[in-house]
Parts: structure tokens; C-alpha cells; sequence
């Protein structure tokens, strides 16, 4: 009887011993928490692209002939007029857009996207650059808004949008092309009108999408920053007529004497009054 006894307790034991060891192997296992570069590359993956609405313009690359170079200002006197507002828009990929038309960007005195020129032919400077303008589609906005080209340049549209886009130029009056653009689509590349011609781009599906491409005979062209300032480099020495285009306020001239030894400096002021002059 005290043997029998003594063997269960010890069978007990064991039993008691062997328990927390099957419980610990039974347990469900628990997936392992995201490793910390896979956590990090998540947002990044659903990210929307980085362009925005409104790119700073950049200074063209002119074809360096000569050492001369010409740089300025561009202001604006008086009242600015009020910006109107743009459209609402359904589309989930206008998200981000500017809420005002940017016709007229104004900072401080100082007038946006003025594209300055020099007209006429440069010697030394006939040929035509191979390598294309871009025009993007970013957030429902041309980007850039105003840019110069060469007579006979190519002009590549891209759509970085998730939606729908047709980009229809035209000049003066008359439809130069009207090409759709899906989402994700191929860029399209078309030619640059002749020289001295104002390429201008419509959206039909998102109205109030404009943008200028500025035809020129030669590659000397800047178009003015947030600052108003422009930087025209690499011409030979000589006179020129240098030419500064807005799209609401027309045009303004001024005759300049380039030299190889000191950047000359032009200054244009435009006015509220320009526009009704333009019409």
C-alpha cells in the first residue's frame, strides 16, 4: 500500500514538472513586429510624387558664344489685381493645387514668370537644341507656367497625375495639336512653333490649366523667379533688343550693349495698366 502510494505522488511530480514545458511549446506564436527598414519604406511607397504645383523657374541653358552677359529685374507698380478664384475639383488628383489663378504672381514689387528675350538672330548661334523643353502635369497644373524654347526645339508633355489630362496648343487662333494624356501614359513630344510664335497649352478636361511656351530664334532667354530677377549668359559682344513677355501684360523693350568684361543690367516695370493695352 505505502509503495503504490508512493509511486503515484512521484508520478504526480513528473506530471506537474512536464506541464509548463508542453504549455510553453502548445502557445500560438506571435508574428514578429515589422523590421525597422520595411516600416520606413512603407510611406515612401505611397507617397505622391514630388513635383508641385509651382516650380521656382529656372534659368535656360543658353549656348555659351560669347562671355557677355545681361541680368535685371522685373517689377510691378502699383496694385496687383485680385487673383480669381479657380474652379472647384472633384478629381482626388487636383488634390494640393493652388485655390487662385496665377496669372499674376506679384512678391514684393517684384513680377513672376516673365519671360525675357533677346530677339533676332545671335551670331554664332543657329542651331537648334536637340534635347527637348518639359512641360508637366502636376496636381491639375502646367509646370512649368511660362518657359522659352528654340524654333523647332521639341516640347515633351509628361502626366504625373493619376487622371486624365489632354494638353490642346494652341497659336494665336489656330488649334496647333489636341493630344490625351492617361494617367501614367507616355509622354508625348511635339515640335515648337516658329520663332517668335506663344505656344499656349489648355486643359479641356481641367480648365483653368494653362501654361506659355515662347518661341525664339535663338536660345538666349531666362524666365523671371519669385524675385523677378533674370540672368542671360554666354552672349557675344554687341547691341541687342531685349524683350520681356507677360502673359496678361503684354510686352515692354529695351536696347542693350553687351560686353565681354561687365554683365550689363536692364530693368522692366510693368503696370496694371499694360493689361488694358494688351487687349
Amino acid at each position: 500500500m505505502t509503495l503504490r502510494t508512493l509511486g503515484l505522488s512521484m508520478l504526480g511530480a513528473a506530471g506537474l514538472l512536464a506541464l509548463p514545458a508542453c504549455k510553453k511549446e502548445e502557445a500560438p506564436a506571435t508574428p514578429p513586429p515589422a523590421a525597422p527598414a520595411e516600416a520606413a519604406r512603407a510611406p515612401e511607397e505611397k507617397a505622391p510624387h514630388a513635383a508641385t504645383p509651382i516650380q521656382a523657374p529656372g534659368q535656360t541653358t543658353n549656348v555659351a558664344v560669347g562671355k557677355g552677359e545681361v541680368k535685371g529685374t522685373v517689377t510691378f507698380t502699383g496694385t496687383a489685381p485680385v487673383a480669381a478664384d479657380l474652379p472647384p475639383s472633384a478629381d482626388p488628383a487636383c488634390e494640393g493645387r493652388a485655390s487662385k489663378d496665377e496669372a499674376v504672381l506679384v512678391k514684393d514689387g517684384k513680377l513672376r514668370n516673365v519671360l525675357v528675350r533677346v530677339r533676332g538672330a545671335v551670331p554664332g548661334a543657329s542651331t537648334v537644341p536637340s534635347e527637348p523643353v518639359v512641360v508637366d502635369q502636376s496636381k491639375c497644373t502646367y509646370v512649368p507656367r511660362v518657359q522659352g524654347a528654340v524654333a523647332g526645339q521639341p516640347v515633351v508633355f509628361k502626366n504625373s497625375d493619376g487622371t486624365l489630362h489632354n494638353v490642346r496648343g494652341v497659336v494665336g487662333t489656330k488649334s496647333a495639336f489636341n493630344v490625351a494624356q492617361p494617367p501614367s501614359g507616355a509622354p508625348v513630344q511635339k515640335s515648337v512653333p516658329a520663332a517668335d510664335d506663344v505656344l499656349k497649352l489648355k486643359c479641356d478636361v481641367h480648365p483653368w490649366m494653362t501654361a506659355f511656351v515662347v518661341s525664339n530664334p535663338n536660345p538666349f532667354f531666362a524666365t523671371t523667379g519669385e524675385d523677378g530677377t533674370f540672368a542671360i549668359q554666354g552672349l557675344p559682344a554687341g547691341t541687342y533688343t531685349l524683350e520681356a513677355w507677360h502673359e496678361t501684360f503684354g510686352t515692354k523693350s529695351a536696347e542693350v550693349t553687351v560686353k565681354d568684361d561687365a554683365p550689363a543690367t536692364v530693368a522692366f516695370a510693368f503696370t496694371a495698366e499694360d493689361a488694358s493695352a494688351k487687349k
